[in-house]
């Protein structure tokens, strides 16, 4: 495997943050990647693995070794009577994945259509969208423990799932590669029209028969309608977190503010929708030079062609204060900050 010195990352986010590497590599197999680990030239040099650049910020230059996950593959390892069990490599882009499973009439992950990002985010991050998450349809992955250079199996368990969380962001972050992950999906579908605008889309879009191409081809309609494509507007997706209240404090909030945007959870907790509280505060469609709060989802923050990653990282800085003094809620980034 071949290493590259001062690599620009502009193509490999899409933030569009024209960071560079001081050391880039790309590994396509565990061997590779096992090869490069090994090597004593690298052992002292610090270490990201990077996978579709979906949900990171680049702040800075990276002065270590940047790692681009494209290990590929897809394949039907098993099957029982209810459920077939898929296994794909982590650099694989996630939308592809799903409409490979959709093509295969493999239930579960419509609803995760057009997530931007590779298969190997997807349980780091436990993405979700319209009342899906990865945890819901999971089996296990296999990772690459960096220091102990040897496989690591993880279960549903071990990664210790929560919102937008698992252990490889927090308790092992930095520790290990994931390399493959296998879901469980099923052969009969469950379908969940319930959250977001999915039933309204389809009854626009005129369907008869409700399957799961139809929720994907829904998703994807809500999804291109309201979140810029990073080709053509640098950006992460979602990225504040959806924060957690209690129910006391919904309730004083849908007293002082009775339009307030909030789903009920398990244990008499709240989620509220984000992009409302920042739309409130007045940050929906605010821009600073190319730095900005795209015009129809407050959620986004963009760059319109040259802003840095701090000066993204400064205008968070501003809608998290801003939302806190007016609502008393404190938003948590959902995108990694480099």
């Amino acid at each position: 495997m071949s290493v590259l010195e001062n690599v620009s990352l502009r193509p490999y986010n899409t933030f569009g943050i024209d960071a560079t590497a001081r050391y880039f590599a790309s590994f396509d197999s565990p061997a590779a990647l096992q090869a490069i680990l090994e090597d004593p030239k690298w052992a002292a040099v610090p270490k990201v693995i990077l996978g579709g650049g979906s949900n990171i910020l680049l702040t800075k230059d990276y002065e270590g070794l940047v790692l681009k996950n494209e290990i590929k593959g897809i394949h039907i390892i098993k099957e029982d009577e209810a459920h077939v069990y898929v296994q794909a490599g982590a650099g694989e882009n996630w939308h592809q994945f799903v409409m490979y499973c959709i093509d295969k009439n493999l239930a579960g992950l419509e609803n995760l259509s057009l997530i931007p990002g590779n298969v190997g985010a997807s349980p780091m991050q436990n993405i979700g969208a319209y009342g899906v998450e990865i945890k819901d349809v999971f089996y296990e992955l296999d990772a690459w423990h960096v220091k102990e250079q040897q496989l690591i199996k993880f279960n549903k368990e071990a990664c210790e799932f929560g919102y937008r969380e698992s252990v490889f962001k927090r308790k092992y972050k930095d520790q290990f590669v994931i390399l493959q992950v296998t879901y469980r999906l099923n052969k009969t579908p469950h379908f969940n029209t319930s959250y977001g605008a999915i039933e309204q889309e389809m009854e626009r879009m005129g369907v008869k028969e409700l399957s799961i191409r139809a929720i994907s081809d829904a998703v994807i309609h809500i999804r291109s309608s309201k979140l810029p494509n990073p080709a053509e507007i640098g950006n992460a997706g979602s990225f504040f977190k959806n924060p957690e209240i209690s129910k006391e404090k919904y309730e004083a909030l849908k007293e002082a503010f009775p339009a307030i945007v909030a789903y009920p959870l398990p244990h008499d907790q709240y989620k509220l929708a984000a992009g409302w509280l920042i739309e409130q505060a007045g940050w929906k469609g605010y821009r600073d030079g190319d730095a900005g709060v795209h015009a129809k989802q407050a959620l986004v923050l963009v760059n319109y062609g040259h802003a840095s990653g701090e000066e993204l990282v400064e205008l968070s800085w501003k809608v998290i204060e801003s939302v806190k003094e007016k609502f008393g809620v404190v938003l948590e980034r959902e995108v990694n900050i480099i």
